[in-house]
């Protein structure tokens, strides 16, 4: 899959204050199913803004951000700047280039919703040559499938179908990622992409996700300008436009100005090197 540097132009400065946390346990499951003791080395793929990576970075020695977006990179020094980690380094690379950087070993691989776009299969193979004896790939995404838990009364969910309306009214019916319609993604489940590398078939494990994430009308609209098929330079000079019209839905949804947002619990797909 050739990287296309335009699909998160403009995202960001949005991601951070936009995107919904992983579980407040990520860390201690991961921790648990891998008995990590804060030695070794983490590689975090895609790291955007080091989401993932900074989050988990008290569980290793040293970790390391990879990541092509120069602005989500510098985000990502910002951020860990102000958590005051040292032990960082920022890579500023493809996926498909991990195998040509000249990367010590490292004890885990993480991918926090980014594996769906790199070309997966041979992407999996050099983080599985990549890893330590004992090593592992882990796939960080939020499941919305699982049951939620009741919200925080008086606080509407975020009206994600009448957005999504929205954003396609703006932007077409046919969603882009960058240059690339959003449909054209591979869809294989990542269970069955990995069954077919050297990793074999991951373990699934669930950390609880947060039922108490309130967002404001401008944390939700941060939230949907840190998508790649909303990303603030495909609307153009409409995006003012746009931003008007998203603003005076969610003002018209919730009184108070606040949503609930349930992204759901977080899964970990587990793949030790064999």
């Amino acid at each position: 899959m050739q990287y296309d540097p335009t699909q998160f132009t403009g995202a960001a400065p949005h991601y951070r204050r936009g995107r919904p946390p992983y579980s407040a346990q990520l860390g201690e499951v991961l921790a648990r199913e891998l008995g990590l003791d804060g030695s070794g080395r983490l590689l975090d793929v895609g790291s955007g803004p080091g989401t993932v990576g900074l989050e988990l970075a008290p569980l290793f020695e040293h970790v390391t951000l990879l990541e092509p977006d120069a602005d989500m990179l510098a985000e990502a020094r910002a951020h860990a700047d102000e958590r005051g980690l040292t032990s960082v380094d920022f890579v500023r690379a493809t996926a498909e280039e991990l195998g040509d950087l000249g990367l010590p070993q490292v004890r885990v691989v993480t991918f926090g919703q980014s594996f769906h776009r790199v070309d997966r299969v041979p992407v999996a193979e050099t983080v599985h040559d990549l890893l330590e004896p004992g090593g592992a790939l882990v796939l960080v995404v939020h499941d919305s499938s699982r049951p939620a838990p009741p919200g925080p009364a008086g606080t509407p969910p975020i009206p994600h179908e009448e957005i999504e309306a929205l954003v396609r009214a703006h932007l077409g019916p046919e969603l882009r990622s960058g240059a690339r319609p959003v449909a054209s993604y591979d869809t294989e489940r990542f269970e069955e992409t990995l069954a077919r590398t050297s990793f074999g078939r991951p373990r699934t494990v669930h950390a609880p996700g947060r039922p108490d994430i309130v967002r404001d009308v401008d944390g939700v609209i941060a939230g949907y300008l840190s998508l790649s098929y909303v990303a603030p330079h495909l609307s153009g000079p409409r995006l003012e436009a746009f931003v008007a019209d998203l603003r005076a839905l969610l003002e018209e949804r919730s009184p108070t100005g606040e949503f609930w947002d349930w992204p759901g619990d977080t899964e970990l797909l587990v793949a030790p090197r064999r």
